[in-house]
């Protein structure tokens, strides 16, 4: 079973070229509703990006694992393995967070790192890959899903009912006044929360981190229904889309009592979001797996397999483009990827358009990037 499921591959590619169209608009004054997260409470698609991701990393940690443990490799050894791949991706996250190490104004200057910002998406991606990966270790699947039900649960109980000073108890309505929020600022400090809203809170805080594993765990039970050889390639199938179908059911049961939210990412969030994966994963291995339809979907599959490093490089390189500065009159000046985007997307659409123009010559750019390191079998691991 070493071999890798190409249908993963893709909804991973699908899932991380979705990330890169979501975070690089020419414009961020100009975005349609799908492609912006949900103000508070509620989803828009955008949404699904990030729990999608911790999913897939569940369902490739039964993939890289099972093998292993199967020919008894010492667990000393894994853990190992694990710990060191969840420092680089945190290191990863942290490295980004402190690009580009220098201020430019109002003079030259290091960055004050007193202030930077500790959590993450790589980071949360660290934490749940390595909370998930040795629970994988040490217990059976059953125990995984009362794990899973307990963070959710338990996350719940906390969030409605433990007071939060000045705010009071049950106070998922407000930014500030809930208990994640609180929590976060209690123990990271406000100058290493998310630059948004005075950082009073993170999105990808300590605290949400638990429900967040959820994810992660129900792409475990994913991978293993997928891996499971006294399967046929239809039972599997009717598994993925019937749980799913149910996950994505009870969390919108759950909104009724706590609302569907990204933010602090509600234990409705969390289980809503894994049905739609697990239903999006179902969806591409019936394609790809069984109908066999593998050039369809080639563009993703190339984005697939360097997921991370072409997060990662996506990230550098347009923090960059937006310190290069150029001159757009003798009195000011705007950076490389702002007169790209009036100068080139705004002279072909306007507005909107312009702005979904320039995040989709973004993805081209970069999938010809990632098409000559797949040509050459360059595959990044992290």
């Amino acid at each position: 079973m070493n071999k890798r499921l190409l249908s993963l591959d893709v909804f991973r590619g699908i899932t991380i070229a979705g990330m890169i169209l979501v975070n690089n608009p020419g414009s961020w004054e100009y975005i349609y509703a799908p492609l912006a997260h949900a103000a508070w409470h509620g989803w828009t698609p955008t949404d699904l990006v990030f729990p999608f991701f911790l999913f897939i990393v569940g369902v490739s940690i039964v993939f890289a694992l099972s093998t292993p443990l199967e020919k008894a490799e010492p667990k000393n050894i894994l853990i190992k393995k694990i710990t060191i791949r969840s420092l680089k991706l945190f290191g990863l996250g942290l490295f980004m967070a402190a690009f580009p190490f220098f201020v430019f104004e109002p003079e030259f200057a290091l960055k004050d790192f007193g202030k930077l910002r500790i959590m993450g998406v790589l980071q949360r991606i660290a934490l749940c890959y390595m909370m998930a990966s040795l629970l994988f270790l040490y217990f059976k699947p059953k125990m995984l899903d009362w794990i899973a039900v307990g963070c959710l649960v338990v996350y719940w109980i906390l969030m409605v009912l433990v007071p939060v000073p000045e705010y009071g108890a049950g106070m998922i309505d407000s930014p500030d006044g809930n208990l994640a929020s609180y929590l976060d600022r209690l123990l990271l400090g406000k100058d290493h929360l998310w630059a948004g809203a005075e950082r009073m809170r993170d999105p990808e805080g300590l605290f949400s981190t638990i429900p967040a594993l959820v994810n992660t765990l129900l792409g475990i039970r994913t991978g293993l229904i997928l891996r499971n050889k006294s399967l046929e390639q239809s039972q599997k199938l009717v598994q993925l889309f019937v749980q799913g179908v149910i996950f994505i059911v009870l969390g919108y049961c759950w909104d009724w009592f706590f609302p569907i939210n990204k933010s602090i990412w509600t234990s409705s969030y969390a289980l809503f979001t894994s049905g739609q994966a697990m239903c999006g994963l179902a969806v591409c291995y019936y394609l790809i797996d069984i109908q066999g339809h593998k050039k369809w979907f080639f563009f993703f599959e190339v984005y697939g397999v360097n997921a991370i490093i072409v997060f990662v490089m996506s990230g550098l390189l347009s923090k960059t483009f937006s310190l290069i500065k150029v001159t757009k009159s003798p009195d000011k000046e705007i950076s490389v990827s702002s007169w790209f985007y009036k100068n080139v997307c705004e002279q072909i659409f306007s507005t909107y358009n312009a702005s979904l123009l320039y995040a989709l010559i973004w993805i081209f750019v970069w999938f010809v990037v990632l098409w000559l390191m797949y040509r050459k079998n360059i595959i990044i691991k992290v």
